[in-house]
């Protein structure tokens, strides 16, 4: 295990009256303070999705503060996860470099639909869950719903370090999470080379992945994934520069996206 890592806030100690960590039922009660939360299953290799999704925040209150008795530095990050491809798998590495444990907070159905409209997602929010799960480094996963007050996740969770993307946050906003919410604010650059909403206009209108060679060439996918001249789609159905949504699909400042492109936030 690693040394000992400062709490947030510096005066904060860890709630030993708090009630037992635990999964959605399916996995064992934690107490905090215990070695109980270290063999419990959210350190193992397997995705353990029973205990990893905790729906209730209560419970992942609880969570934390077992692991800051543990002495570990908890990050935060959240987003849709839509048809989880390769800039997610990227973004969800690079968020836990931050700390020892990663909780990823996913849209629900209702939110994403409110933002991006009727035929969104595309993988329903369990399915969504079970994939993050599955990806490296993830400790566990919740759902944001549309109800909830701006920053529940984070005002629960209070973690060492929320991760970002570039367009999540304003300066205001980030100072003002920095100096009530969390330790800091780490914003991460756009991963993806291609974004959900642009491979699903692909699909839509049968045109071939930018990589993919025409019919009866043996040809390779280009060096980094990029479009060849003359495969770029009709103008109005181009991705904004950075591969954010088009005008119109996202959000509200600070309102949840996909990690690596759209605005996400916990």
């Amino acid at each position: 295990m690693i040394g000992p890592v400062s709490r947030w806030p510096q005066s904060a100690h860890a709630d030993e009256q708090t009630p037992a960590a635990q999964g959605n039922g399916a996995g064992p009660a934690v107490a905090n303070g215990s070695l109980a939360l270290v063999n419990s299953g959210l350190f193992a290799d397997a995705s353990n999705f029973g205990l990893r999704y905790v729906p209730e925040y209560e419970r992942i209150h609880a969570i934390v503060g077992a692991l800051r008795t543990l002495g570990l530095k908890v990050v935060l990050t959240s987003g849709s996860f839509d048809i989880l491809h390769e800039g997610h798998s990227m973004y969800l590495e690079a968020a836990r470099r931050f700390g020892d444990f990663l909780i990823v907070g996913l849209d629900s159905d209702e939110k994403i639909r409110a933002r991006k409209g009727p035929h969104r997602p595309a993988v329903p929010e369990m399915e969504r869950l079970r994939m993050v799960t599955h990806q490296r480094g993830v400790g566990l996963v919740t759902l944001k719903h549309l109800s909830d007050e701006r920053w529940r996740l984070i005002k629960t969770i209070r973690p060492d370090v929320l991760v970002a993307t570039a367009d999540t946050y304003s300066r205001a906003e980030i100072a003002d999470l920095e100096e009530h919410y969390c330790g800091r604010v780490e914003v991460l650059e756009r991963m993806a080379t291609v974004s959900t909403s642009a491979r699903l206009r692909r699909i839509q209108l049968g045109l071939p992945e930018p990589w993919d060679p025409p019919a009866g060439d043996a040809g390779t996918r280009p060096a980094g994934g990029t479009e060849a001249p003359g495969n770029t789609e009709a103008p109005g159905n181009t991705e904004a520069p950075g591969n954010t949504e088009a005008p119109g699909n996202t959000g509200p400042a600070g309102d949840g996206g996909e990690p690596g492109r759209s605005p996400a936030s916990p």
